[in-house]
């Protein structure tokens, strides 16, 4: 039985930095339509920029089963087939369990993407929210930080005993 877990909302502090970053492009080609033709490189830089992160590292949903998770992205599908367990985490756990996380990737558009390193070992991670964390251990590789939309849902689906 697999079932589908869109990213959740964003929280309302990531929901303000992708709003002020999307903006960026916008205030650029105002500048360039002013006179200051100079600003059409950076504008055009930036947009593409956010296209590549909305097309490339934002993933739209999860699919998952027992034991398996597809994260799918708008251009493309990463399937992990190795999820030795899921459990629900918050940010304080998460401190309590790997110490201090520096994020390496996106961060802020439309949430983070990449990894979270620490001393104790690194995180890959995919959110748009500050809570409602699952943390899926994985067999052969790095642990996976995700919110869904509905994240018991996830932990029970990648939990549940393999048919």
């Amino acid at each position: 039985m697999r079932r589908s877990f869109p990213l959740a909302p964003m929280s309302g502090l990531i929901k303000a930095i992708t709003i002020v970053m999307c903006a960026i492009p916008a205030a650029l080609a105002a500048g360039t339509l002013s006179g200051v033709r100079v600003l059409w490189l950076p504008a055009a830089l930036v947009g593409l920029l956010i296209a590549a992160v909305w097309l490339v590292a934002r993933p739209q949903r999860f699919e998952a089963g027992p034991g398996a998770i597809d994260i799918v992205f708008p251009t493309w599908r990463r399937a992990l087939g190795d999820v030795a367990s899921a459990r629900l985490h918050d940010a304080r756990e998460l401190r309590a369990t790997y110490g201090f996380l520096v994020r390496v990737g996106v961060g802020g558009l439309w949430g983070g993407f990449g990894w979270l390193w620490s001393p104790r070992g690194t995180i890959e991670f995919y959110i748009s929210r500050t809570d409602g964390f699952v943390l899926i251990e994985r067999r052969g590789g790095r642990p996976l930080l995700v919110t869904p939309d509905d994240p018991a849902g996830l932990v029970a689906t990648l939990n549940a005993p393999r048919t």
